[in-house]
């Protein structure tokens, strides 16, 4: 199984999930500490402490979006559903944005 050394915070973490997803691979989910100096773990397992970073079956790692993106688009076909979640994901941002984020609704004084 693949395995994903990443954070929730990480921008490039999260378009690697949705990647995933959208390519309907199973994955599992390790949350990497904040601090680099605590990141033993993701270190031992890949040998870098950067995220995110993409852990094979074969125990090779592919760190970095780009990288991995590179890896996941050489090696998986785009199954008929993947616009699909894009679609989705697109519109609880645009709702997330629109209802829930502070930063665009107006300020009070």
């Amino acid at each position: 199984m693949l395995e994903l050394y990443q954070t929730e915070w990480c921008p490039a973490s999260r378009r690697v999930r949705e990647r995933l997803t959208e390519l309907g691979l199973d994955y599992l989910i390790h949350q990497v500490s904040v601090e680099r100096e605590a990141r033993t773990t993701l270190l031992a397992a890949t040998g870098v402490d950067t995220i995110p970073a993409l852990l094979l079956e074969d125990g090779v790692a592919v760190v970095g979006e780009e990288a991995i993106g590179a890896y996941l688009d050489e090696r998986f076909d785009e199954p008929a559903e993947a616009e699909a979640h894009r679609l989705k994901a697109a519109k609880a941002r645009r709702r997330y944005l629109e209802e829930e984020c502070k930063c665009l609704q107006p300020a009070t004084h």
